[in-house]
This record gives C-alpha cells, structure tokens and sequence, in this order.
C-alpha cells in the first residue's frame, strides 16, 4: 500500500532544493502538484474504486508533473510544447531511481510510468491494460480539472510566463481559426495550435470535451467552473465578443447534456 505521507515528505524535500524555485511558474506548478493530488483522490473515490487504488491515483497526482520542474531547470521556462515534460518525469523516476524515494515497493511501476508518460499526451497510448488505462484517464482529467482553478484563480504572469502578461493583452485578442474550429467540433485543443493570447486562455475549453468520466464533468458543472472561467475574459473587440458568445454556448451546452 502507498505510504501517501512519506510520499508528500520527500517532495516537499524536492521542491525545497529545487535550484528554480524562484523564477515565474514555480509557485504556481507547487501549488497545482497537490491539487492535482487531491483531485486524483476525489474522482477515484466518486468512481468507487479501492482504497489502493485511491491512494495510487493520489501518487500519481504528486508525481504527475516533477518534469514541469526539470523543464524549468534545463530550459529556463515552462509550458515548452517542444518539451515533453511528461516523457521526462517518467525518466526521472524510473531511469534515474527516483521512484523509490516515494514508494517503496515495485508493485505499481507500470501504471505509474504510463499514467505520467500519457498524462499530457494529445490522446492516450495504445495497448495500456485495463488498470493502467484506468489510472493514465485519472490522472488526465484530474490535471485538466486544475487547469479551470489555475486559469480563474492565478495571476495571467504566472500561468503564462514570458509570453502573455496582464488580462488585457488576451482581452485584446481574438481566437484563430484552428483553434475556433477544434472548440466548434467539440474537441480538445491542439497547443501547437495556439497563436494568441486568447488562444492560450482559451484552450482550456477544449477540456470539457476531453474527460474521461462523467464524475469529472459534474464536478465541473456542480461547481460552475466554466462559467467562472469564461466571465474571466472579457473581450475589448467585436470580433473577439462574438467568438466568446459561441464558445460559452457550445461549452455551457455540451456540460448540460
């Protein structure tokens, strides 16, 4: 069974001598490692499943993103769409030996090395069992979930680092054509795709139309997150008003069905 406190310890310890600690983003990825942890639990626990596999969906929260923070050291900066932060969170672990400083054990190393390679992959791998599948869908849409906090609660400067600064830059935009067109089909948003500072805001909305479970998407409904997201962006151009009122309508209308 997952040792979920010594697993929190030694992260905290990680974090604590992470050499980037203080650029932009660091914060903000810290605080959306453990709310991600907490979601993973949540959707497990709602999804009825064990209590080992609560608390393995819980690690994998934790763990799911300690390759934003060697991004953040190699690069300088996060969000790289040419990084794969995923890929290297799961060499990390489990070619550098640093699994075993969060759990002892062996048993869960499959499962927890798929779930993060495909937590931020466009769409799942193929061949995963059945377990590992369940687990690498949990933690997708525990992360997405955290993305709606991240997009209403923190500053624009920290969630876009160097490339997007106040509110008013994305109010300013419009959302491109690729973009625009994924959100119309009712699909997640390719990040190579994304042009403008409304385009980086926006893409969240194609989350909606990603998760893997229905307890996922009531909480989403339940607690109104989309529409709190979507009041956060107030377009300043006529363009940019009318692309708006077509998003919150095709995402309030796929919520509700």
């Amino acid at each position: 069974m997952t040792d979920l406190n010594k697993a929190v310890h030694e992260m905290n310890l990680y974090l604590e001598n992470c050499p980037e600690k203080g650029r932009p983003g660091f914060r903000l990825k810290t605080v959306h490692t453990y709310h991600v942890m907490r979601n993973a639990g949540i959707i497990a626990e709602r999804l009825h499943l064990s209590e080992e596999d609560i608390q393995l969906a819980k690690l994998i929260g934790l763990l799911h993103d300690i390759g934003r923070f060697e991004e953040l050291i190699r690069t300088g900066m996060l969000a790289n769409e040419r990084f794969d932060h995923g890929m290297c969170g799961a060499q990390m672990l489990f070619e550098d030996g640093m699994i075993r400083r969060f759990i002892e054990e062996d048993t869960y190393d499959e499962i927890i090395r798929k779930a993060i390679v495909n937590h931020n992959r466009f769409h799942i791998e193929e061949g995963l069992n059945e377990r590992e599948l369940l687990h690498a869908k949990l933690i997708r849409d525990a992360d997405k979930l955290d993305n709606f906090r991240v997009k209403i609660d923190e500053p624009i400067h920290e969630i876009f680092p160097g490339r997007i600064s106040s509110i008013e830059e994305i109010n300013a935009s419009c959302v491109s054509e690729n973009v625009m067109k994924s959100i119309r089909n009712r699909q997640c948003v390719d990040v190579l795709d994304r042009l403008t500072p409304l385009d980086y805001m926006i893409c969240i909305v194609g989350f909606v139309f990603d998760f893997n479970f229905d307890v996922t998407k009531k909480i989403v409904r339940d607690e109104k997150l989309a529409e709190t997201f979507l009041e956060r962006i107030t377009c300043t151009n006529e363009k940019g008003k009318e692309q708006m009122r077509e998003i919150t309508d095709i995402t309030l209308a796929f919520l509700a069905g």
